[in-house]
């Protein structure tokens, strides 16, 4: 990416990306430099190996922030860059699309196999961004618009669900799937969260990740009506891997080995409030906005 910035200035003798769109950058070298950093960081499959390594070896802040923050600035470049390479990346849009929704599916099968909460959640964002990356590819305008919602809907979604791990795992000190059974019975409030964050995780209706994702569904339909089969399956075990992390740690018979307990105090409940709070409330705000724009 830096020596594609530094080649970029050397042609033309400035890096101001609105000069830039004026320029034929169809170069596939560059096009290939430019945009790998970007799509390893959202994470594409293929390269997304580094991103559950990472959560499940970083603390709580890190795992927030890299989920919230990070991720989204792969995002942001790629929204960047296809301004520079029109010509090119409606060539080699396909690529990278059937790879994203390849990937998708594999991934989302693969949460159903794990038996760490953040590593499945770390997993499940790699599914989400799948999509936004296939909706930036189309570049049209539902694409567009839509990965741009659903990042800051992933963003606020997954950074709760890390949250809520950790309050599990800072009671239990651990965060197997086999240990963190029954929760109900213990922190029935908390179960209320892990409803209503797994839900805008499935792209539940209140939440942005709703509307984000019919608008990638749009873009991708429209770009080709063969996605709707990779497409249907991401959507479907989506709300399965969900609906599994939820039943797995609410219900069953709580682990016998657990000795001490306290329930959730209030600034772990006002954190969770304020990652569900925008999640719902900007719903109200972009619809608007999507349909005078």
């Amino acid at each position: 990416l830096l020596m594609g910035i530094f080649f970029i200035f050397n042609k033309t003798g400035y890096i101001m990306i609105y000069f830039l769109k004026f320029i034929n950058m169809n170069l596939y070298l560059l096009y290939f430099s430019m945009i790998m950093a970007f799509l390893v960081k959202m994470p594409m499959y293929f390269v997304h190996l580094w991103l559950p390594k990472a959560h499940v070896e970083a603390p709580v802040s890190g795992s927030m922030i890299l989920a919230g923050i990070m991720l989204k600035l792969g995002g942001y470049g790629l929204l960047r860059l296809m301004i520079l390479m029109e010509q090119i990346s409606m060539k080699l849009s396909f690529v990278w699309i059937s790879m994203s929704l390849l990937g998708g599916f594999y991934i989302s099968l693969k949460c159903f196999c794990q038996v760490d909460i953040k590593s499945l959640i770390a997993y499940s964002s790699v599914a989400h961004m799948s999509m936004v990356i296939g909706g930036i590819m189309t570049m049209n305008y539902w694409g567009y618009l839509g990965s741009y919602i659903l990042m800051i809907g992933h963003g606020l979604c997954s950074s709760g669900m890390f949250c809520l791990a950790n309050i599990n795992y800072e009671r239990l000190h651990s965060r197997s799937l086999y240990i963190n059974k029954g929760m109900m019975n213990f922190m029935p409030s908390m179960s209320l969260w892990w409803f209503l964050l797994l839900s805008s995780n499935m792209a539940a209706p209140p939440s942005l990740n709703l509307m984000g994702e019919i608008s990638l569904i749009n873009s991708l339909m429209s770009w080709s009506w063969v996605c709707i089969i990779m497409l249907m399956l991401i959507s479907f075990f989506s709300a399965g891997y969900s609906l599994y992390l939820y039943s797995y740690i609410q219900h069953g018979k709580h682990y016998m080995g657990m000795y001490s307990f306290y329930m959730g105090v209030s600034r772990e409940y006002l954190l969770l409030m304020l990652h569900w709070f925008p999640l719902n409330l900007l719903i109200l705000k972009i619809d608007y906005m999507m349909i005078w724009l």
